[in-house]
């Protein structure tokens, strides 16, 4: 005979096992704010599906050597004064093609500037350009895609259609013709309004599938009937539940970013002369290329390990989130 607990006058008896399961399941739902149920670790506890990606991170070679790149990339950007004490927009002519010396370990570029001073500082223009335009895609792609994929109905309907209007168009294209109309004033938020502008939809795509996959669980289901407004069951259980994708496509993208803003710079029409920046420089190495390779063999080298460092991190973070990998 199990055992009975009596819930109050007007509800019959409710066994006491069924009543402890209910107040285990809200009282992890109060904790984590996931609302789902957590999986238990070996040790017994609770563990949360961002703390088992983190142990899987840990343990890969991949993630380490990607972290390590964009540490020391990020440290270059905002720090480029601590690698080096040459200014990279001295340039002495009799400097040209000038071979490596001490201080100078790559040695002089065709006007002869230092081009270790230029690659250092170099960085600090690209990564901008990538992180500010991620963060802003982010932002308008998750509005968009959460308010689309949640609600649904005629607010789907014309946020979906207008995401596709949008993704028809291709980025790297739509920023040559826009930032024409900026020859005179260019700077980094220019070029990252520009990129933002038509690089939120895939973000918008993810999101939305994302939160219509969550939105009808049952740890959603129960937040309503406790009383959560629809806004905060979004934001509290259904987009934390959601964000894996979201955080994956946002680390590959910040490369994909970083490359539009050198291609952009490439063609002339980026960041302007003033602002030193790897795609500037390869436009001016190409120039020199057959008599002085190592001119652009540099400053396409830093792009090519950053682009490869956020690549990585994305494949990493995939691989720990994935369902599927996890499940396996």
């Amino acid at each position: 005979m199990p055992d009975i607990v009596h819930t109050g006058p007007g509800r019959g008896p409710e066994p006491l096992a069924v009543r402890r399961h209910q107040e285990h399941f809200f009282a992890q739902l109060d904790e984590t704010g996931l609302g789902a149920v957590d999986a238990v670790s070996d040790t017994g506890a609770p563990s949360s599906m961002w703390s088992e990606a983190w142990q899987k991170l840990r343990r890969r070679p991949l993630f380490w050597v990607s972290a390590v790149i964009i540490v020391l990339v990020c440290t270059l950007a905002a720090f480029p004064s601590l690698f080096t004490s040459q200014d990279p927009r001295f340039c002495e002519l009799g400097n040209s093609f000038g071979e490596a010396s001490p201080g100078h370990p790559f040695g002089f570029d065709r006007q002869g500037c230092d081009i270790y001073s230029r690659v250092i500082y170099g960085a600090r223009a690209s990564v901008s350009v990538g992180v500010l335009t991620t963060i802003a895609v982010v932002i308008i792609g998750v509005v968009v895609g959460s308010i689309a994929g949640f609600f649904g109905g005629w607010f789907d309907t014309i946020l979906s259609r207008l995401t596709d209007i949008f993704f028809a168009i291709p980025l790297v294209l739509a920023a040559i013709v826009i930032m024409q109309l900026f020859q005179e004033n260019r700077d980094t938020l220019t070029v990252v309004a520009v990129l933002a502008s038509f690089g939120w939809t895939q973000i918008a795509r993810i999101t939305r599938g994302s939160v219509m996959s969550v939105k009808n669980n049952d740890y959603v289901t129960a937040a309503k009937s406790l009383g959560v407004s629809k806004f905060g069951a979004l934001a509290r259980h259904i987009l934390p539940n959601a964000a894996a994708p979201i955080i994956v496509y946002a680390t590959v993208s910040l490369g994909t970013f970083i490359v539009a803003e050198a291609t952009l710079s490439f063609l002339g029409i980026g960041l302007p002369p003033s602002i030193v920046s790897w795609g500037g420089d390869i436009s001016m190495a190409q120039q020199s290329l057959r008599s002085n390779a190592a001119v652009l063999f540099f400053p396409a080298g830093a792009l090519a390990l950053t682009v490869l460092g956020f690549i990585m991190m994305g494949d990493a973070v995939r691989d720990a989130l994935d369902p599927k990998v996890r499940a396996r």
